[in-house]
């Protein structure tokens, strides 16, 4: 059997050479799972969010199907599909579709023979896994937007409101006489400025004063009509990018610089009181 090769994951650094196993199957399987494992360790993703969902769906369709990988067919992600699907009607499509890029990964993985899980699964087994999705059982991505129908943009009534009732927290808590109003007033601020250049949850969070610049097509906001901030999918292609203010709701920007710059806020020029927006 020829040597596979060194590479994180391959079934030679993860099996123990001469070693016979009480339950051989089972060993394998084991083995097998710890190599993709490793695999996607060497590529730096994140165990909680991504490497243990993945390791759960591979052992949630194995136990379904009580079959291990080498014995899988198309038929075994039919059925299983199919029974989640019946057991959770709510499923979304964006959800299945990362079920079946997990399990076609995982498959991608045993059957590259640089990893060796071919020639084990073949010499000990007689069998050899094969890639059970293909592009008759897998969702097709046809639309650029798969949302529910009831989860829709607000209405401009309703992000009036919405605005309204954050800015009204202000001005009750000042007739109490409590503490907090500047608090308010930053998650007001924050509120709008998320509206008002698109943010994402993650990049809100690590917005700063220093991420406004200009802008050009905005030139009554001064150095903040728009805002840089870096984002990434994995954590090795981090990049800047850049969100101008949207001309259409300039009502909000200058509400939102109105307050960073007010001096009952503490943002005004050389004032380092409150770095943070998040």
């Amino acid at each position: 059997m020829a040597r596979a090769a060194d590479l994180p994951g391959a079934a030679h650094l993860v099996l123990a050479e001469g070693v016979v196993h009480l339950d051989p199957a089972s060993a394998v399987f084991e083995a097998m799972l710890e190599g993709w494992a490793r695999q996607q360790r060497t590529r730096f993703l994140k165990w909680d969010s991504t490497i243990k969902p993945r390791l759960s769906l591979v052992l949630r369709l194995a136990t379904f199907s009580n079959q291990y990988p080498w014995e899988w067919q198309p038929a075994e992600a039919e059925a299983f599909f199919d029974h989640v699907r019946a057991n959770n009607p709510n499923v979304t499509v964006s959800t299945a579709r990362q079920y079946q890029n997990s399990l076609r990964m995982f498959c991608d993985f045993i059957c590259d023979a640089r990893y060796g899980w071919l020639a084990i699964c073949q010499d000990r087994f007689g069998q050899a896994p094969m890639q059970i999705l293909h592009e008759h059982n897998s969702i097709s991505h046809v639309t650029e937007f798969e949302g529910q129908p009831g989860r829709r943009p607000l209405t401009y009534e309703e992000v009036q409101a919405l605005f309204d009732a954050a800015d009204g927290r202000v001005d009750e808590i000042r007739k109490r006489r409590r503490k907090g109003s500047l608090s308010a007033m930053r998650d007001s601020a924050l509120l709008k400025t998320v509206y008002a250049f698109g943010l994402r949850r993650q990049e809100a969070a690590g917005l700063d004063l220093t991420d406004f610049r200009r802008n050009p097509k905005a030139p009554d906001y001064g150095r903040y009509g728009a805002c840089s901030f870096a984002s990434a999918s994995r954590p090795t292609e981090a990049h800047l990018n850049a969100a101008p203010c949207s001309p259409s709701r300039r009502w909000t920007g200058s509400s939102v610089f109105s307050t960073i710059t007010s001096p009952r806020f503490g943002l005004g020029s050389g004032s380092a009181a409150i770095r943070r927006c998040g």
